[in-house]
């Protein structure tokens, strides 16, 4: 966690993305429901700026704007959504994501970047991406089970994350089972029953998204070029490079390396 001052020159707490924190617990919110990337949709295109978090907090539990028929739904769904997107406009990756929401130009770059902006606050969706699914993404279209994405968190459970441990059977069933649809519903998976994965193609949101969040947590240029987390939309070494490049070439972004050499700039309110 870092501090910054809002714009009513009150200190408030920045938020460091978990997903890049080696340190960060394994978390079972993924157990209730998938990623309500519908809700999360619904919630924002009704309005023209990020809001802060009482004012997303009226709008589900006294508006009624997702349509839940009690009071204690309307809780539910709140709490679920505000834990897995933030939900606050003075929290920089957030404010980030939703520049890069605006700037999205079709529902396909707005799935990935909603993903990533899940992925960088959930640990688990993060390593998943990166050391799981990653290969699926890159060999696609390729079938996804969710045996697999059990056998992942079980090996987690016994490794590095011994939090998992303490979850029933149950809880890392559906856990496995809403992660997998939810990567169906980000564009990531095709197939209600049967999914397979299907490669992402190379949008700038979603990228500049992702460099906004490691600038968040501190990394130079040279870290960000180099970085790992980049494999969550399958993209990693020399391709990242290129990928780079050829958004250069859209005016996507701004991007010139020569040796250790990097010039790298995403615009808006950078």
């Amino acid at each position: 966690m870092g501090a910054n001052v809002n714009t009513e020159g009150t200190l408030v707490r920045s938020y460091f993305p978990s997903g890049l924190d080696p340190q960060a617990a394994y978390l079972s919110r993924l157990s209730a429901r998938s990623a309500l990337y519908t809700d999360l949709q619904l919630l924002l295109d009704d309005h023209a700026g990020p809001l802060l978090p009482d004012d997303y907090r009226k709008l589900i539990l006294q508006q009624n704007c997702l349509a839940r028929p009690t009071d204690s739904a309307r809780l539910k769904l709140w709490k679920e959504l505000k834990n897995r997107y933030i939900l606050n406009r003075e929290e920089p990756l957030f404010a980030a994501f939703w520049q890069e929401w605006r700037r999205c130009s079709s529902e396909a770059e707005r799935g990935l970047v909603a993903y990533i902006l899940l992925a960088l606050n959930d640990r688990l969706v993060t390593d998943l991406g990166l050391s799981w699914l990653f290969s699926y993404l890159r060999k696609a279209p390729m079938e996804l089970r969710v045996n697999d994405v059990l056998n992942f968190i079980d090996h987690a459970g016994q490794t590095d994350h011994s939090e998992v441990k303490g979850w029933t059977v149950d809880t890392r069933l559906h856990v496995a089972r809403h992660y997998m649809a939810s990567i169906r519903d980000f564009g990531l998976a095709r197939g209600k029953f049967r999914k397979v994965s299907v490669r992402p193609a190379l949008y700038g949101s979603p990228v500049r998204l992702l460099i906004a969040a490691l600038r968040v947590a501190g990394k130079s240029d040279l870290e960000i070029v180099t970085a790992p987390v980049f494999r969550l939309l399958a993209l990693e070494g020399i391709e990242l490079i290129d990928a780079l490049g050829e958004l250069n070439r859209l005016g996507e972004l701004h991007f010139r390396m020569q040796a250790d050499v990097i010039e790298l700039g995403i615009g808006g309110a950078e």
